[in-house]
Parts: structure tokens; C-alpha cells; sequence
């Protein structure tokens, strides 16, 4: 089974990225607006039954997790994804970090930028009159997260929740 991390920020916030992910992002159906803090990655039951016990102890040993989003930005010309910018810092950082080392050990494909994705597969010219309009807004949120989830992928392609981890030593219900 395909199971992937990431943390989901305010409601504020995700209000805000789908207003333009329901135009822009062809993900748009399969996920909420997220921070995904570790890349799709394939599991079978018991490497998920470790999985979850390690993620509570990093969970446990995690701080509340500050989310600042300053503006729009781009993976162009890499892709042209479009993503509103979360600020690093470094409980992100670290967290991120603890995800792909000890069982979780794996090289990122990527280096850890925090976004959320809120365009993605645009046409070149589409996505340089949207990316063009957009990089001129102000955006300014910022907020503390408590908690990450252990995703898993269903048959349609879409995610849900398999865990959910709270930080900032409030352990687990």
C-alpha cells in the first residue's frame, strides 16, 4: 500500500489554497491542502505497525509547529507547479529530517522546500499568466500546527487519514 506524511494547516488557510487549487490544481479532488513532509512511499503491514509506534516517539519529540506563508511562489523551470511558500524553520526542518532517517531511511527526491501546491500539469502559457498574477498578491498567515498524519492512498488515487500524530508532548488519545 502507498502511505505519505504531510500536516494540514488551518482551515483559514486551506480555504484560502482552494480557492485557487479547484482551478489550478489537478490534485485538487484526491487531497486537502497540505505540507507534505515525506514523498509517497510503499508499506506493508508490518513495516506500518513499526512505522506507527516510531512516528508517535518522533511525535512525542516534536514541538508545535509554526506555519508562516509569505507569498506565491514556483518550482518553474523545473515544473511548473505553483505553491503558496511556507517559511522554513527549524522544527520543520527537523521534523522533516526525523522522517528520512532510522526506519523512515531514505533519500528525499527533492530538497525540503515547505509549500503548499496550488497549481499544478498547467499548459506553459497558463501557468505564466496565472504564476504572473498570483507572485503579486500579499499573502501573510501564520499560525502553530500540533499535528501530522500518516496518509494512505485509496484505489481512486485520493488520501486519507490513516494516523494522526499530535507534537508538542501532548501524546496520544
Amino acid at each position: 500500500m502507498k502511505y505519505g506524511i504531510a500536516l494540514f494547516p488551518s482551515k483559514r488557510i486551506q480555504d484560502f489554497a482552494n480557492s485557487y487549487r479547484k482551478r489550478y490544481d489537478s490534485h485538487y479532488s484526491l487531497i486537502p491542502p497540505h505540507v507534505t513532509l515525506k514523498d509517497p512511499f510503499e508499506a506493508d503491514g508490518q513495516q506500518i505497525g513499526e512505522m506507527v509506534k516510531e512516528l508517535r516517539k518522533i511525535a512525542a519529540e516534536t514541538d508545535v509547529i509554526p506555519l508562516k506563508v509569505t507569498k506565491f511562489s514556483s518550482f518553474y523551470p523545473a515544473s511548473n507547479v505553483i505553491y503558496l511558500k511556507v517559511e522554513p524553520n527549524e522544527t520543520l526542518q527537523r521534523l522533516h529530517e526525523r522522517l528520512h532517517s532510522g526506519i523512515f531511511a531514505d533519500k528525499p527526491e527533492f530538497v525540503f522546500v515547505p509549500h503548499i501546491t496550488i497549481g499544478r500539469d498547467l499548459p506553459s502559457a497558463e501557468y505564466a499568466d496565472v504564476y504572473g498574477q498570483l507572485r503579486m498578491q500579499d499573502v501573510h498567515f501564520e499560525e502553530t500546527v500540533d499535528r501530522f498524519h500518516l496518509l494512505y492512498q485509496l484505489e481512486n488515487g485520493s488520501w486519507t487519514v490513516y494516523e494522526t500524530f499530535l507534537v508538542g508532548g501532548k501524546g496520544q488519545e
